[in-house]
């Protein structure tokens, strides 16, 4: 009987004690990863840039905009040459009501080389569409849809940035994003919908980068991930090498908020790091 009780008062303790973690801890956490990404078609211009990612706000759901006004200074703190957002700012886009307040955090973010962002599903829904379009762009950021643009360091270094719609909600189109794009530049594809790596392999993109499917949100271990959406089902969270001939290097950012469910766990909310590299 003491065996018993003990066993059930330990698993209501731990179970107590998990759902609080999930639900009031980790999500408040950030991790901050930092990788270099080394391949011979960097430009020399472009040895140590470095590029900030960060994805997935959530904004109105648990992500607050003390939490965002916090994310801009860590950002701003490690001072990136270039910043990539790759979807989902708000929750539901047409029941939140502080935009000003989002375009005056977000323009407080810095990037010499330039601020870059791609439509999330949630940016679409909920008649998002515009409402995502009018804060990014007043925020100074260029928002990319199925199109590219060069980003130079002189006349003589160059590599090229492609935006493409979301996957769910969108129309995204990689051979319209690569219509202007030298076949021989470095190329870096900002996709919200990870899976798309798998036809993305087959264009000579290198590097893809992306979010959506919040690392499974929720992992159990020996599980897995338990919380995968469409398109973020069989790349969920860091590195994937895609293709054979010339592959493509896939990086899933865990994103930061959460959807769905107001819980993570083992899934800490993540802001990435790149250098890049000729070496």
């Amino acid at each position: 009987m003491k065996r018993f009780f003990g066993t059930l008062l330990t698993t209501i303790g731990l179970s107590v004690g998990g759902y609080t973690y999930a639900g009031r801890i980790e999500p408040k956490l950030l991790k901050i990863n930092k990788y270099q990404i080394s391949h011979l078609d960097i430009p020399a211009d472009f040895e140590n840039i470095k590029i900030i990612q960060f994805s997935d706000t959530h904004l109105g759901f648990q992500y607050t905009l003390e939490q965002l006004q916090e994310l801009v200074e860590e950002i701003n703190h490690h001072k990136p040459d270039i910043l990539f957002f790759t979807g989902d700012l708000l929750d539901e886009p047409n029941k939140y009501g502080e935009f000003e307040r989002v375009i005056t955090i977000l323009k407080k973010l810095k990037a010499p080389l330039g601020k870059y962002a791609v439509y999330g599903n949630h940016d679409h829904g909920g008649y998002g569409t515009d409402i995502f379009k009018r804060i990014m762009e007043e925020s100074d950021f260029t928002l990319l849809l199925n199109d590219s643009i060069k980003i130079e360091k002189n006349a003589q270094n160059s590599i090229y940035l492609l935006g493409i719609d979301d996957a769910m909600l969108g129309q995204p189109d990689i051979s319209a994003a690569l219509a202007n794009v030298p076949d021989d530049a470095y190329k870096i594809l900002l996709s919200h919908a990870p899976d798309l790596a798998d036809n993305a392999a087959m264009f000579n993109i290198q590097l893809q980068l992306s979010g959506h499917s919040h690392g499974g949100q929720i992992q159990i271990p020996l599980l897995g991930a338990l919380v995968k959406p469409p398109y973020g089902e069989k790349y969920y969270e860091g590195f994937y090498t895609v293709g054979e001939e010339k592959p493509l290097t896939l990086y899933v950012n865990r994103g930061l908020g959460t959807t769905r469910l107001p819980f993570r766990f083992l899934s800490v909310p993540e802001l990435t790091i790149f250098t890049l590299s000729r070496k």
